[in-house]
């Protein structure tokens, strides 16, 4: 997550549950430096002009922060690699009346649990992400960390995913052969409860 202007280096890895991804965390010496949050993320676009130029506008809201976030076209190679700029804004509903009015629309939203780590040499981090199409976890920080430490948690480099989320679970729906809609989570799934609106709607 880079803040203001910067590069953001990342990797997803699958995990089985939310209970081993944590114990190898621990064993891997990583600590928790944010405990387990909801999180709601809306993607807007105009016309699909975003998506066809390999870049995405977001709002999160998570914790009761609200972050914009624009991704640049990511860099191809077996990391996700792309320019990245973040800012913590006031109000979720002005960021979607100053997207809205010129022209933005929200396309697609996807909900997470999510828990944050840091490696004890501060090189990196490590999030774990409960999602509704499965447990993930993302490493951030430079290439050679990121292989080291995806190494040190016992996965290979055929094991790096670096599709978005998006792009995840349209792949899920196909593979299941529903219809794709927003990557929220069900009434009744697991202990993970549905997460409510963000106050101006989804």
């Amino acid at each position: 997550m880079a803040t203001g202007g910067g590069h953001e280096t990342e990797i997803k890895l699958r995990a089985t549950d939310v209970e081993s991804a944590l114990a190898n965390l621990a064993r891997a010496g990583f600590r928790v430096v944010r405990e387990r949050h909801a999180e709601i993320n809306l993607i807007y676009d105009r016309d699909g002009q975003l998506r066809a130029e390999g870049k995405l506008l977001r709002i999160r809201s998570a914790g009761g922060r609200t972050v914009v976030t624009f991704k640049g076209r990511a860099v191809e190679g077996k990391h996700k690699s792309r320019p990245e700029i973040e800012f913590t804004a006031s109000s979720l509903d002005a960021c979607r009346g100053v997207f809205e009015s010129l022209g933005y629309t929200m396309v697609f939203r996807y909900d997470k649990w999510r828990t944050e780590f840091e490696d004890q040499s501060g090189e990196g981090m490590a999030v774990l992400d409960e999602t509704p199409i499965g447990i993930f976890l993302e490493l951030e920080g430079e290439p050679d960390w990121i292989d080291r430490t995806a190494a040190r948690l016992g996965y290979r480099e055929a094991d790096f995913v670096t599709a978005s989320y998006a792009s995840l679970y349209l792949d899920d729906c196909r593979r299941r052969g529903v219809v794709a809609g927003h990557m929220v989570f069900e009434a009744g799934t697991a202990d993970r409860k549905v997460l409510e609106t963000p106050k101006g709607g989804a």
